[in-house]
């Protein structure tokens, strides 16, 4: 258990990718440089969203994923901070507890947590696969906070926490301006806010 679980203070939960760090913008640059690969950001996800340059294919599903392996193994520090981030998290963890939850496989655990704190971010970081309402209704037991807050920039996490964890505060953030225009506001959110210097009074309120 974390030192500091069953404080009783408020606790924020928060994705990493779209939300803290950039993601989708070097991911898109990587294949480019390297793969010859082209990435739609407006298509709605991965699987119909790149192209290979050298005869126009839609790149197989089947192989989207190792090549995201290959990013978070050798390129994280491509990764740049989202704008007011680290503003937002310090004025936020002197009232709250912080976990980042991020889906990516444990073997890129420690890579995650060197990347963050590498940016100033040395909150706890867990990760997962999968719907995030089961890991978050975990947390939520084991800190007992007096309020919760869960950020994410995916539409279908919002929806698994809404139904497991129906008293967390959620906030639909897509901190990519270039994917933000082209998604609509998660349905199972309380808000969206793209922007942590707008988010940051909402989030705060929330744990009043």
């Amino acid at each position: 258990m974390n030192s500091r679980a069953r404080t009783g203070r408020p606790l924020l939960i928060t994705d990493c990718d779209e939300v803290l760090l950039h993601m989708v913008t070097p991911f898109g640059e990587w294949l480019d440089q390297e793969h010859a690969i082209d990435f739609a950001m407006e298509r709605p996800d991965f699987s119909a969203a790149l192209t290979r340059r050298a005869d126009s294919s839609t790149v197989a599903e089947e192989h989207i994923g190792p090549l995201l392996d290959a990013f978070f193994t050798t390129e994280m520090h491509r990764q740049t901070l989202v704008p007011h981030v680290q503003h937002a998290l310090a004025t936020i963890a002197e009232l709250a507890d912080i976990v980042v939850l991020t889906n990516l496989t444990d073997q890129f655990h420690a890579g995650r947590v060197a990347q963050l704190e590498a940016v100033g971010i040395r909150h706890r970081v867990q990760c997962n696969q999968g719907g995030k309402g089961r890991p978050v209704a975990d947390l939520v037991a084991e800190y007992r906070p007096s309020a919760t807050v869960f950020v994410d920039d995916l539409a279908q996490h919002h929806g698994s926490v809404a139904r497991h964890a129906p008293e967390v505060w959620r906030l639909h953030m897509v901190a990519e301006p270039r994917i933000a225009r082209h998604r609509a506001a998660a349905p199972d959110a309380h808000a969206r806010i793209d922007d942590w210097a707008e988010a940051l009074p909402w989030i705060v309120s929330r744990f009043a």
